[in-house]
């Protein structure tokens, strides 16, 4: 497996201001056409973009003499990481010429007119017959246009750990059938070790997107109802499916079953689960996603050998057991090119470069992604690299995508604040759940919501 490296020098919040001040255009600075200059995100147990970049920037560069690379890291967590790639784009002098963009956030930015439509490019590069139909509708904007070439998706489920099962009395492998053989096990492990805890799902504002996808929806979409009606283009509000599925989140928390408040809302979660519960069996069960062995595998952030020995998957069942048994969620990161580039076809060069086959599949092996691209997919160096591969990628039979709209940007701040009015006490169910359908309706128009 490919040796991963931390770089130093990476963007602090602190930090990101100046390095932005430096970044006007001019004689030998990036955003003149000369330059290529490409944001993207790392954090404590994510480090392989910042392998992905440095490989194709050398190969980009030794392929085109005079042109430079530019390489922006922004060490940001979740939300601050979208936060900081808006303040990037706000000016032309700082924008990126290349971005890390997050599926959901391609109908959003394409609307402000951050990012350049990609279909012209697209149509000539041989590459694209080889991405999966699902990979191409994530880089839709609202205009139907592509504005994002996928990187590699994901799938959610259960992670949870056989030795910690094995002292509660429960067995494995695990597959539970409902909700409530969820919450039961997690019971389970409360009563036998009240030192490890129960389960995680990401909740509230500061887990962010991690909280709407990894939590909210991964139970919603395990229900009879949906947060976006696909066929009549309207979003639903006061379904039983939204309350059932915050009453879970608050099962979780108001019940012990979950870390502490304090915990569940400190900005380095992530950090936490990843490189320090799961490892040091502290947790139990993780609501995670398919990606978390990348931070365990020979050259992640934290290895972990025992990781594939310790650690159990088991897919996300549906609330009753009813069909089709289990659900998932998926969604995955692209590239982007900036609406302000000086250079769009460098831009386009490095772009493909960046995900070429042999990137492609050192990038899915080192970050633990479910490859988009057939050629990869169907590889042996692919499916020989991870254990965890060949479980996750079967997720994608009963998996779901979130709603590709503009508004769901907004829709999705209100459920983590809905989430994190259960999960601290602050409102009942019923109250929590009244109160995010006000501000659905508030932000899409009472004629595009219809009742659950």
């Amino acid at each position: 497996m490919k040796k991963l490296t931390m770089v130093t020098g990476l963007l602090t919040a602190a930090a990101l201001t100046a390095a932005l001040a430096g970044c006007s255009a001019g004689s030998g600075d990036a955003g003149d056409a000369k330059t290529i200059r490409v944001a993207y995100q790392t954090t404590a147990t994510f480090n392989q973009m910042q392998t992905l970049m440095e490989t194709a920037k050398s190969q980009y560069e030794a392929a085109h003499p005079g042109m430079t690379v530019e390489l922006v890291p922004i060490q940001a967590e979740g939300a601050d990481y979208y936060t900081k790639l808006a303040l990037m784009n706000k000016s032309a002098s700082t924008a990126p010429d290349v971005q890390y963009e997050d599926t959901f956030k391609i109908q959003s930015d394409a609307a402000a007119g951050y990012l350049l439509p990609l279909d012209d490019y697209l149509a000539k590069w041989s590459d694209w017959s080889q991405f999966a139909d699902g990979a191409k509708q994530a880089g839709l904007g609202p205009d139907g246009k592509t504005y994002g070439v996928s990187l590699g998706t994901d799938t959610r489920g259960l992670w949870y750990n056989k030795e910690i099962f094995a002292k509660a009395g429960i067995s494995v492998p695990w597959q539970p059938k409902t909700w409530a053989d969820v919450l039961s096990a997690a019971e389970k492990v409360k009563a036998a070790d009240p030192d490890v805890i129960p389960m995680n799902v990401y909740s509230g504002k500061t887990a962010g997107e991690a909280a709407s996808m990894q939590g909210l929806e991964m139970l919603l979409y395990g229900t009879e109802d949906t947060l976006y009606d696909t066929s009549s283009k309207k979003w639903v509000v006061g379904s039983q499916g939204f309350k059932d599925s915050l009453k879970f989140v608050s099962d979780v928390y108001q019940g012990g079953l979950g870390p502490s408040l304090q915990q569940a809302l400190d900005p380095n979660i992530f950090t936490s689960v990843t490189a320090d519960w799961l490892p040091k069996g502290k947790l139990a069960i993780a609501l995670d996603g398919s990606w978390q062995s990348a931070a365990w595998v020979d050259g992640g952030t934290a290895p972990w050998p025992a990781w594939s020995d310790t650690l159990g998957i088991a897919a996300m069942p549906t609330q009753n057991g009813q069909a089709p048994g289990t659900t998932s969620m998926s969604g995955g990161w692209t590239l982007a090119i900036g609406k302000n580039t000086k250079n769009a076809d460098a831009a386009w060069d490095f772009l493909s470069t960046a995900v070429n086959k042999d990137n492609a599949t050192s990038y899915d092996i080192n970050n633990s992604q479910i490859a988009v691209r057939a050629d990869v997919a169907q590889s042996s160096e692919y499916l020989d690299a991870n254990p965890s591969f060949e479980t996750f990628s079967s997720f994608v039979d009963t998996t779901h995508f979130r709603p590709a709209t503009e508004d769901y940007d907004k829709i999705s701040n209100q459920i983590q604040v809905a989430m994190e009015a259960v999960m601290t006490g602050q409102s009942s169910v019923d109250d929590a759940a009244a109160a995010y359908d006000q501000a659905v309706i508030g932000i899409v128009g009472q004629d595009n919501t219809q009742q659950g």
